[in-house]
């Protein structure tokens, strides 16, 4: 097959054949940097420097070649209001590096190539900052091209599942990976300079318990034992809690069997803390602070913008939505008296607020009155807002008021008509937790399969004793959605779940 007729993987297949046979390894074990390029500007012009990158740029001018090599390098900082260096330019002379080199650089040096290069920091004379070459290495041989043009990936399916490609070309993704990483390195350091002390909770569990939604389930063969993905650590956070560690969090993945939309995914990261001795006001506070100061951290600013609006977390009075009394307003009756499900739908439909078809499916007060406040009350909130006075049906592990049992002491901030956090005072009576976990499961048994189950083994936890405690679960995905106005939450997501490639499509693509 001659050259012109075989795919560019074929012909670079046949280069790494090519230098093994002269002894060139196209994979080398390691390379010694003395810089990273995203430093460089800080140097002086004639410093000695040796860089390593992804060549993403090259052209030939005869006896001269001009490249660039990509790299993000190191933890840095990032100015947000500015584009970040992650490249720079090197030239190549045949007057430096020798004939010999400049050809093997022309021949076997490709873009998406990973070169070494050492050289001087210079300026060419349209003031462009480089290292011209004195020595540099292939470091690993690249068989497939980076994206047409470097213009990026344009299908939304193939950045999502060729992220490496999509950071590589999409300055507006490397930043949202580069501010997650510091937002979650921010939240640890946070709460442990408050205090709070970090613990490590089972993903695999025996009971659906600490949020009420549909999981995922698995089977543990050692055991012969049916599991489910956890959906919150918060009962096994509380049970730390009663073993005396009076502030305690986790960071990390929560797993809920829902539908995919653009604000909600079926794995997902966020942070849960509890503190001993404090009620949900004292939470309120507490992620005041700790919000401005992340945003701070992350962006350098409270003040974002989300689908045109303005929002500013930097102020200090949020506006506050009482959950039932707004929802007694929409509907034109009081919701809290009715016990039975079927009638509270039939009072809906009559009072004209929500259509029968819109209801249908929905088979539980906690199913209804949820559905009715993302409808009528969370889609048009643009936030900061504080959401507080729930029912006490929706939140089953909630403290229930002093005033009126029926109510919990929870609160909810809603931005841009998405929940970024949930926060309660938390039950810990162990008979009227006991009360309200079998409530859910006749819920359960009516259809409706985002309840929680009788946990047993928490339940005896807190039979043995628990403080008052306030706890409030953060999620990191919705975070960086919204301060960089995302349009789906797959776009926070450095590997996001995708279809697996089928590959004879793969190799028709190639073709």
């Amino acid at each position: 097959m001659e050259q012109n007729e075989m795919s560019e993987f074929e012909v670079k297949v046949a280069k790494v054949n090519k230098l093994n046979e002269m002894g060139e390894k196209a994979y080398k074990a390691k390379y010694n940097k003395t810089h990273e390029i995203h430093d460089l500007e800080n140097y002086e012009l004639g410093t000695h420097v040796s860089i390593a990158g992804r060549m993403i740029f090259k052209r030939t001018f005869g006896k001269l070649i001009f490249a660039r090599l990509y790299a993000i390098g190191d933890n840095h900082e990032v100015d947000f209001s500015k584009a970040s260096r992650t490249s720079v330019q090197i030239s190549l002379s045949m007057n430096i590096v020798g004939e010999d080199r400049l050809k093997f650089f022309k021949e076997f040096c490709d873009i998406g190539d990973f070169i070494g290069a050492e050289g001087e920091l210079v300026r060419t004379q349209t003031g462009e900052l480089t290292v011209q070459v004195e020595k540099f290495e292939l470091l690993s041989k690249a068989l497939r091209g980076l994206p047409e043009k470097f213009h990026g990936l344009t299908d939304t399916e193939s950045r999502y599942r060729q992220r490496y490609l999509d950071i590589i070309s999409n300055e507006s993704s490397r930043n949202v990976f580069i501010a997650r990483s510091r937002a979650v390195s921010f939240v640890r350091r946070f709460l442990e300079d408050n205090g709070f002390i970090e613990v490590e909770t089972p993903v695999l569990q025996t009971a659906v318990s600490g949020a009420s939604a549909k999981p995922f389930f698995t089977h543990h063969n050692a055991l012969d034992l049916d599991c489910n993905l956890r959906i919150a650590t918060e009962t096994w956070l509380k049970m730390a809690a009663a073993g005396g560690f009076d502030k305690v969090f986790e960071l990390g993945k929560d797993f809920r069997n829902e539908g995919m939309d653009p604000t909600h995914l079926q794995e997902f990261t966020q942070v849960e803390w509890y503190a001993s001795y404090w009620d949900f006001e004292d939470n309120i506070k507490f992620f005041k602070k700790f919000i401005k100061a992340l945003m701070m951290y992350t962006i350098g600013t409270t003040k974002i913008t989300v689908a045109g609006n303005e929002i500013d977390f930097g102020k200090e009075d949020w506006e506050r939505i009482d959950y039932i009394a707004r929802l007694k307003e929409i509907f034109g009756f009081d919701f809290m008296d009715i016990t039975d499900y079927k009638e509270l739908k039939d009072k809906i439909v009559s009072k004209g607020v929500l259509s029968a078809s819109e209801l249908d499916g929905y088979n539980s007060l906690r199913a209804i009155i949820d559905y009715a406040y993302k409808k009528l009350i969370r889609k048009n909130i643009v936030g900061p807002t504080i959401l507080y006075n729930y029912p006490a049906f929706l939140k089953p592990l909630a403290r229930r008021n002093d005033n009126d049992a029926r109510i919990t002491d929870v609160f909810q901030i809603v931005v841009n008509g998405a929940e970024i956090l949930n926060a309660y005072s938390e039950l810990v009576d162990p008979i009227e937790q006991r009360k309200a976990l079998m409530a859910q499961l006749k819920d359960k048994e009516m259809g409706d399969d985002e309840t929680m189950d009788v946990d047993e083994d928490f339940l005896l936890a807190m039979e043995h004793g628990m403080p008052p405690m306030s706890g409030l679960g953060f999620g990191i995905d919705r975070f960086i959605m919204m301060i960089f106005d995302l349009p789906n939450l797959r776009d926070t997501i450095l590997f996001p779940m995708t279809k697996p490639i089928e590959k004879d499509k793969e190799d028709k693509d190639e073709d």
